[in-house]
């Protein structure tokens, strides 16, 4: 008798040991962060303007945005379990240096200034008279491979080159276009209300082995002043890549038929000159859009644009440059019966 239980004991004790490593992998969090789809949400509630006008043509702009969070161990190891997720190393996520806290914040900073800026784009778009005075050039990002991990940060303005002043994008790339690989390169930086110079010594683009980079990403810093007041609040979403869909939308509130009469979700953040960039999250902001059943996804044209029509699955995708080239976009769609 006691011969027969014994399986029966270890089978048990095998099961138990099983239910408390599964316990133990699902309830710790690991190193690693999952990226994950969350429908498409209307951007109408979450933009105000005085006087707003209707919509009543059963269409409507839409934001996408990423769930980040803590891959739990279980996860990490498993990460297929859950449908259109990434699993990425912290360090892809945070900048180098940052905690997740750090990240957060930066995220709300992204999303204050491409609230503003897709304001100015739209109003200066309507027609109505939009102060926009550059300021420099706003470190958005830092390669934490290449020379200007450690030495700039996410927030730094650039306002000098080797002396000379920048204040916009276009300006910084002139100047690094006369050096080589190689070559040091001095930057003022404002950080906070600190003024530090940062040489740094540029390397070789992946792409072009004679244009030379330090591996920062960039936009425009700028003092906005808008003729009439644009509240938009999305609460806890972070991050600029909704300015898209947010100067979408405020052409929208002040009588311009945007949508006509399509669900247009939209991605990308825009700078001041309208210009449209790319964004991170392509493959679960494509998702996001599908199961929020809208008729077509506005995406930044080039790699951001690719990978959306590799997971679109039948959703209409409108590659742009531009905002002027997403207007025309909506404005040649067919007429929606």
């Amino acid at each position: 008798m006691r011969a027969l239980l014994r399986p029966t004991r270890v089978a048990a004790g095998l099961l138990l040991a099983a239910a408390v490593t599964l316990g133990v992998l699902w309830l710790f969090p690991s190193s690693d962060y999952l990226l994950l789809p969350d429908p498409a949400h209307p951007v109408g509630p979450k933009v105000f303007v005085p006087n707003a006008h209707p919509d009543h043509d059963g269409g409507g702009i839409y934001f996408v945005d990423v769930i980040i969070r803590k891959a739990r161990l279980f996860e990490s190891i498993f990460p297929g379990i859950h449908s259109g997720a990434t699993l990425l190393p912290a360090s892809v996520i945070n900048p180098p240096g940052a905690d997740e806290k750090a990240r957060r914040e930066e995220d709300a900073r992204d999303m204050v200034r491409s609230q503003s800026i897709a304001a100015a784009v739209a109003l200066n778009a309507l027609g109505y008279h939009v102060v926009a005075k550059p300021t420099g050039v706003l470190v958005t990002s830092v390669d934490p491979a290449l020379p200007a991990a450690g030495k700039l940060l996410p927030t730094d303005v650039i306002v000098a080159v080797d002396g000379k002043p920048v204040r916009t994008p276009i300006g910084l790339r002139r100047i690094m276009a006369r050096h080589r690989p190689g070559d040091r390169v001095r930057f003022t930086v404002h950080r906070g209300r600190d003024v530090r110079l940062v040489t740094i010594r540029t390397v070789a683009a992946p792409d072009d082995p004679k244009r030379p980079i330090v591996g920062i990403a960039v936009n425009q810093a700028a003092d906005i002043k808008l003729p009439i007041k644009v509240r938009i609040n999305l609460g806890d979403v972070g991050g600029p890549s909704a300015g898209l869909a947010f100067a979408l939308e405020v052409m929208e509130k002040l009588g311009r038929d945007v949508d006509h009469g399509y669900r247009v979700a939209a991605t990308g953040e825009i700078a001041l000159d309208g210009s449209v960039g790319p964004i991170g999250g392509v493959k679960q902001k494509t998702m996001g859009a599908r199961r929020a059943h809208v008729d077509v996804f506005v995406v930044p044209a080039g790699e951001n644009a690719q990978q959306a029509r590799r997971y679109a699955g039948g959703l209409r995708i409108i590659a742009v440059h531009s905002f002027p080239q997403a207007l025309q976009a909506l404005a040649t769609l067919p007429r929606k019966m």
